[in-house]
């Protein structure tokens, strides 16, 4: 069975042909339950997400800041497994028929075998995988797989990252490129900053995937702002952090992320 890239370059697509940003929204699985997750998964995709990455949670995320980690460790302490992960998506998917995405570190996959997990990803209805931490001069194994599967390679960019490395980077990638939109880890803040319009602008330079910024956009202001400039916004610590602070009130967790969602989509609008 094959997975669902053209199902997200096909969703990018049509969001740009009206003339928006799309909006991609994080979440662990496994958390705050695996059925939990599950179904935060949908009620963002009901709020107004069009894609969703579901974050397999691992014990030492370096991109993700304080509250990603946090609900990362009650996923892993839940005993949360890939197995659980590629539910997630296939669950998150068959409900809405849109594209959802794994963001995992390399260590997972590496452990559990390229060829299992690809074709089980796929097999899912999965449409890729973001790998922040595989460095593309490692990754023809993995592309390998991905391709013949169906499924699209993610990688990251950094504000560091030299034009030459962003034209390597770019060249190895499909689906689409994630922008981090500053040096440091995953988590809500004040302002989103030129550096990313900066980078945006520079990767764009090299590719003709779409580029989408995540790290620090957390309300409809933000993703208005950064909906300017990138082809995407993406947000996860916003959602997790309402998740915890419904402190296993599932409904009022659910209720939460469906309303910011709804509040994120008219925000990538708004600019247009």
């Amino acid at each position: 069975m094959s997975g669902n890239i053209k199902l997200l370059s096909d969703t990018l697509a049509a969001a740009k042909a009206e003339g928006r940003s799309a909006l991609i929204a994080y979440l662990p699985a496994g958390f705050p339950t695996v059925d939990g997750g599950i179904e935060a998964a949908k009620a963002v995709f009901d709020g107004g997400a069009d894609v969703v990455e579901v974050g397999l949670p691992h014990s030492d995320p370096v991109l993700d800041g304080p509250v990603i980690q946090t609900a990362d460790d009650i996923a892993l302490r839940g005993g949360v497994k890939i197995a659980d992960v590629m539910r997630t998506v296939r669950e998150a998917h068959a409900a809405t028929g849109k594209p959802v995405l794994v963001m995992t570190y390399w260590n997972p996959i590496d452990r559990y075998g390229i060829e299992r997990f690809t074709a089980e990803l796929a097999e899912a209805g999965g449409a890729g995988c973001i790998l922040p931490d595989l460095p593309v001069q490692e990754s023809a194994t993995w592309r390998e797989h991905a391709d013949k599967h169906g499924l699209a390679t993610v990688f990251v960019v950094a504000p560091s990252s030299k034009d030459a490395r962003l034209a390597d980077i770019t060249a190895a990638g499909s689906g689409f490129v994630y922008a981090a939109s500053l040096m440091g880890v995953t988590g809500t803040r004040e302002s989103v900053g030129e550096q990313a319009q900066d980078l945006v602008r520079r990767t764009k330079a090299t590719t003709d995937l779409p580029v989408c910024v995540g790290l620090g956009v957390s309300n409809a202001e933000q993703a208005a702002e950064v909906a300017r400039f990138a082809d995407g916004v993406i947000v996860g610590s916003a959602f997790v952090k309402l998740l915890l602070a419904a402190d296993g009130d599932l409904a009022a967790g659910l209720a939460g992320v469906r309303s910011l969602a709804g509040e994120l989509a008219e925000g990538v609008r708004k600019h247009s």
